[in-house]
């Protein structure tokens, strides 16, 4: 198992990084979605992409901002789990959807269930978190970011999780 990155992209593109980075914490201080919601959907795409990286900072993020251990576990199981309201269960079909699209598109019996379920303005910002996660998670596949290897600087080590 390879513990090095290909290449330090945070630092050979940091103008890019620090964009991205920024877009980031633009929908989360927008506060038109729960953090914690957000963490949900950053988990359940970085699980569906394989990044290690991802999947390890934003499971540790959650668990330091309150998410129950359990409902961690039960993500990848999340259509036969009774741990998720339907809010959150519609912005998981959401984040699959968008994350593997379908030759077909999004189909319109999903996008009225998150209608039902988010006003535009939360839909809109929803929409922003799962492009970006899946930004960050094909960084962290192609330059094989190691898991773990920001814990200090980012707190991350205060979760627990290690």
């Amino acid at each position: 198992m390879n513990t090095l990155p290909r290449l330090q992209h945070a630092q050979l593109s940091s103008e890019l990084f620090k964009k991205l980075a920024d877009l980031n914490m633009a929908v989360v201080r927008r506060g038109h979605v729960d953090v914690g919601l957000l963490h949900l959907v950053d988990i359940r795409a970085s699980q569906l992409n394989g990044c290690a990286f991802c999947l390890d900072m934003h499971s540790k993020q959650a668990k330091l901002h309150g998410e129950r251990e359990l409902r961690l576990y039960h993500l990848p199981v999340w259509r036969e789990s009774p741990l998720f309201s339907p809010r959150e269960r519609a912005a998981l079909a959401w984040t699959e959807a968008l994350t593997r699209l379908a030759p077909g598109g999004i189909p319109d019996a999903l996008y009225a269930e998150l209608r039902e379920q988010f006003s535009e303005t939360e839909l809109s910002d929803l929409t922003y978190q799962v492009m970006l996660i899946n930004a960050w998670n094909r960084a962290g596949v192609a330059f094989l970011t190691p898991p773990g290897s920001l814990d200090k600087p980012y707190g991350l080590d205060k979760a627990g999780l290690a």
